[in-house]
């Protein structure tokens, strides 16, 4: 049985978004989430914030018609939002990426996506691969941070 790409792409947004919310669990010190250091500038918690307003903006609004507003900005200004809240925004957001991407058709995948990724407008299908690897590349650099200053 052949599994569409859509499914595929669920299946690692799912599953990274419950290794984010792992992540953010594993801070043995709450503030933790928000150090930074002379070289690393962006804290957990912070990366966390931009990947829910990412996935929430390209995915949820994009497709699920969810009407999220984005506030990049606050999402590197932001400091101090508490864990269980950080918890709950993975959570809605794991909901918002599964709904929107069940309602994409096949067709739809092939579409130009109406964004603008590296001065060019993608199929959609390569927009949902380039944000599955964005919460992976995130998703690592928060490992690091949780094990370099979380002690």
């Amino acid at each position: 049985m052949k599994t569409s790409i859509t499914e595929v792409l669920k299946t690692l947004l799912r599953r990274n978004l419950k290794k984010l919310r792992v992540e953010i669990e594993s801070y043995t010190k709450e503030e933790n989430l928000w150090r930074t250091t002379d070289h690393i500038d962006n804290s957990a918690g912070n990366l966390c914030l931009h990947l829910v307003g990412n996935l929430n903006t390209y995915i949820g609004a994009e497709f699920g018609k969810t009407g999220y507003i984005r506030q990049r900005e606050q999402e590197f200004f932001l400091k101090n939002t508490p864990r269980a809240t950080l918890l709950s925004m993975i959570d809605e957001t794991i909901s918002v990426v599964e709904n929107s991407l069940d309602v994409l058709t096949t067709n739809d995948l092939q579409k130009e996506y109406p964004r603008l990724l590296s001065g060019e407008k993608p199929s959609t299908e390569l927009f949902l691969v380039h944000v599955t690897t964005h919460l992976t590349y995130h998703l690592g650099q928060i490992n690091y941070h949780r094990r370099l200053l979380d002690r």
